[in-house]
């Protein structure tokens, strides 16, 4: 009788024994549990325990003898018995009911609580259990357990044999639980289909890093004004700030050295603690870029490949499917530059194709800049919670900074009396922080115009001010639109937004530095999406931002007027009223609330912070309310599904469409590509405009289970302009024209 298969044959490649896929998943899984576990305070044995239990049995209902035909045969159909019950049941059998979530979740996710119990009295079958399967395995459980030993598996003698652990209620625990498991399994399955490599992790070397920190910093270009002072100041300050207690603050202005200064910190952090990692996070993609740069120009040590050293991750290319998961970037870089999306809704995630990286986070620092544009005010009190575990029992620290830091953490609407005594004490001085807002009040003011403009109407006002001039729209659809009209009308014009794939956003961002540097490049108007809002090192005339909300109008001010160059800089906030303009409802609720603001004259009379602050308690109280609580309850109740869909950043999923076509003509031919090289290549479309047919994209590696496949895109794109855009724009003209029949 032949050795039992865990996968089958592939081209050239043979199938996967069974007992040499469970032997390295549960080496590989029981050496992340415990790498993590270093730093939890809790039951560690229990939770090394539960991981290795599930790691064992994980795979042993693929002993079924009809999964084993298929199995056996060069094949891509989905196996007939559903594997993932037989090794739930055998390890509720064995009070394991931990390691039996594990398992039951490692391709479907995590658990909803209410559908489990509604099914246990529906079927009377356990929970985690499948009700279609489950006589099936059941009568056919001793079998798979004689093959699992007779192939040289462990039969549960041979596991920990710690004590049951309790079904808990630490939904982050039990992430990091599976994230240890399902990086185990999808790494090995990766590897044997040769679409991952093993990979020797790079060494953090804290103590080197911050010398080379130190290094940088004192060989950057000095002048005589007070600017520069007050950065050097700052630097000082946070590279020597006490490295307790594990939430910290940082609020500084724009242009006052966050980039650096903060890391300074946390590579002390990490030098002192033994860290494993120093994550930053950044709320749009095309800001990582230029803080990517910096960082490997900073830390990266002599002899040392850079991008081994500095990750960036800045797409969501987290894959179920084996073909796919060549292309997910995993935490194991000593520093990761990634995205808001990306951190947040890991820590939120149920499918475990997202949740595979999320185990690096334990024993890791967190610098999370832009801070008010990170997530939406309404996820903060849950995230709070998930920070307050992280941190303290899982040996996390985590600095929050911003130029419009909100303090949220003081208002009662947003943080429950905190499980531990947690000060957030800001790692700049008092002293320090006043002489950073006096420099920065006189530098810009906000206005507001009270009538909605058309198109042409906005495009009127904005050209007749000072330039350069920044015009920040709602949307892709509606800053194409405006830019594209600009242009009809022989305005200077460029346009940055993420209809435009990453290489090519970098390549007009350098444009924008260039002119911006000239002295006699004046009238020119860069409209944009808030993708620049933050974080960019842009210095404009004058700003102009649709209306949105308070937090993004006070950014919009850090990109204009940044040195204080421009005496009487303006930022105008305005409403644009057109049948080709797109509106995003997300921004219902705070342009609400910086309506009010602006009507109490708020705006003018309370500092940036201060303002932030208000205007998020105000956010909370006209209706986010509603959303936060609804989405603690769903946590508090073990809905994981539910919990994973409430804590999205971007309400409306996207996918990845790959705008290269030679990417394309690989993809299709199932050839390996690099994942950088995708990344660079390829944009973020709402999935609902590809379900209505609209946009011009076909399925390339496409998992019918998995919400994130990939796409090409067979339109018109634009790499110097208006990107995808430049193929939407027609289909949106011939709509309007009624030249289309619905």
């Amino acid at each position: 009788m032949m050795e039992p298969l865990a996968h089958s044959p592939r081209g050239q490649i043979a199938g996967q024994l069974y007992a040499e896929h469970i032997r390295n998943v549960r080496q590989s899984a029981t050496e992340y549990a415990d790498r993590a576990t270093a730093y939890f305070i809790g039951d560690r044995l229990s939770f090394v325990d539960s991981v290795d239990a599930a790691a064992a049995y994980h795979d042993l209902g693929k002993l079924d003898e009809a999964n084993q035909r298929v199995l056996g045969r060069k094949s891509r159909d989905r196996l007939p018995v559903r594997h993932e019950d037989a090794g739930t049941a055998e390890l509720l059998r064995l009070a394991r009911p931990e390691a039996a979530v594990l398992v039951a979740a490692h391709h479907a996710g995590l658990f909803d609580s209410r559908e489990e119990k509604e099914k246990l009295v529906r079927s009377g079958v356990d929970p985690f259990r499948d009700p279609d399967w489950a006589r099936h395995v059941d009568q056919r459980l001793e079998e798979y357990l004689r093959q699992h030993v007779g192939s040289g598996c462990p039969g549960f003698a041979a596991l920990n044999g710690a004590a049951p652990a309790p079904l808990h209620r630490c939904g982050l625990t039990r992430r990091f639980a599976l994230s240890c498991l399902v990086d185990a399994d999808h790494g090995d399955t990766a590897r044997h289909y040769q679409n991952e490599i093993a990979v020797v992790a790079q060494q953090p070397r804290w103590k080197d890093r911050l010398a080379a920190l130190h290094r940088y910093v004192s060989e950057l270009p000095r002048s005589s004004a007070p600017r520069d002072d007050l950065r050097d100041r700052m630097f000082r300050e946070c590279a020597e700030a006490p490295i307790g207690p594990p939430i910290r603050s940082c609020g500084a202005p724009v242009g006052s050295g966050k980039t650096t200064a903060v890391m300074a910190h946390l590579l002390r952090v990490a030098q002192e603690k033994r860290l494993r990692h120093v994550f930053v996070v950044l709320p749009y993609i095309n800001i990582i870029r230029q803080s990517v740069d910096v960082y490997r120009r900073a830390l990266v040590l002599p002899g040392e490949r850079p991008e081994d050293v500095v990750a960036e991750h800045h797409h969501l290319v987290d894959f179920s499917d084996v073909e796919l998961r060549q292309l997910s970037t995993l935490w194991r870089a000593p520093i990761v530059v990634t995205t808001a999306v990306q951190f947040f809704e890991t820590l939120a995630a149920h499918h475990p194709a997202r949740l595979r990286k999320l185990h690096e986070i334990a024993g890791s620092a967190v610098f999370i800049d832009e801070t008010h544009a990170a997530i939406p005010s309404y996820l903060w009190p849950q995230v709070w919670n998930w920070f307050e575990t992280w941190t303290s029992e899982w040996g996390g620290h985590v600095v929050l900074a911003s130029g419009s830091l909100p303090r949220f953490w003081e208002l009662e609407e947003f943080v429950d009396p905190p499980k531990l005594p947690h000060e957030v004490p800001d790692l700049l001085p008092q002293s320090l922080r006043r002489d950073l807002e006096t420099a920065e009040s006189a530098r810009i003011t906000a206005m507001r115009r009270e009538e909605a403009f058309s198109v042409n109407e906005l495009i009127d006002f904005v050209v007749e001010k000072p330039g350069p001039r920044l015009l920040i729209l709602n949307t892709v659809q509606s800053a194409a639109v405006v830019a594209n009209r600009l242009r009809e009308q022989k305005h200077d014009v460029l346009h940055l937004s993420t209809a435009l794939a990453p290489i090519h956003r970098d390549a007009i961002v350098d444009r924008i530095r260039t002119r911006l540097k000239s002295d006699d490049d004046h009238d020119w108007t860069l409209v944009a999406t808030s993708c620049v809002e933050s974080g960019m090192n842009f210095s404009f005339r004058t700003g102009f931002r649709e209306s949105a909300s308070t937090a993004s109008l006070i950014q919009v001010g850090g990109r204009v007027s940044r040195e204080g160059e421009h005496a009487g800089a303006v930022v105008w906030d305005f409403r644009a009223v057109d049948s080709l303009l797109a509106d995003n409802p997300s921004f219902t609720v705070p342009r609400r609330v910086l309506n009010s603001l602006f009507a109490d004259r708020r705006i003018e009379q309370l500092p940036p912070n201060d303002l932030a602050k208000e205007a998020m308690r105000l956010e909370m109280t006209a209706g986010d309310e509603r959303r936060a609580q609804e989405l603690r309850q769903a946590e508090d109740g073990m809905e994981y599904p539910k919990v994973s869909e409430l804590a999205r950043i971007i309400d409306a999923q996207t996918v990845t469409v790959v705008i290269d076509a030679e990417l394309v003509k690989a993809l299709k031919n199932r050839l390996r590509v690099d994942r950088r090289e995708l990344a660079k290549k390829s944009v973020q479309i709402l999935t609902y405009k590809l379900r209505a047919h609209v946009l011009p994209v076909e399925p390339l590696l496409a998992d019918s289970n998995d919400p994130a496949g990939l796409y090409g895109w067979s339109a018109e794109y634009d790499p110097d302009f208006l990107g995808y855009m430049a193929g939407v724009l027609p289909i949106l003209e011939a709509l309007q024209e009624g030249i289309f029949i619905a």
